[in-house]
């Protein structure tokens, strides 16, 4: 039997046999993602997890045209050119861009079903 001590300092005796010294807890039966998963899982939150990267795609998918050049968003999120390329490659690393050179600029747009597809999989974690 357990011994609880109570709030106002009396005690109080459960019933519960106490579990053995060698267990915790009967682990759970469903599966479990593996490594590779798990990593994948984590670039897919790390690239959303700042909001210039979802400004960024924001600012893309409402786009009028099927890519959007650099140089139009750096105004927009008030950041410096090196450092929305810098966010730009991580989306693009992470599945969710590609990127086009013309001449000196880069052009981005969104990888068809990407957003989606990685909606889903965090759904199933």
């Amino acid at each position: 039997m357990f011994v609880n001590q109570v709030h106002n300092g009396g005690m109080e005796t459960l019933d519960n046999a106490a579990p053995a010294a060698d267990t915790c807890c009967t682990p759970g039966a469903g599966p479990v993602i593996d490594e590779q998963e798990a990593q994948r899982k984590a670039r897919i939150l790390k690239a959303f997890a700042d909001p210039k990267r979802l400004q960024l795609l924001s600012i893309i998918k409402a786009g009028d045209s099927a890519e959007t050049c650099v140089c139009n968003l750096t105004e927009p999120l008030e950041l410096g050119q090196p450092t929305v390329s810098h966010h730009l490659k991580i989306l693009v690393d992470a599945g969710f861009l590609t990127r086009r050179r013309r001449g000196t600029w880069a052009y981005y747009s969104l990888v068809p079903g990407a957003l989606e597809s990685a909606a889903a999989e965090l759904v199933d974690l």
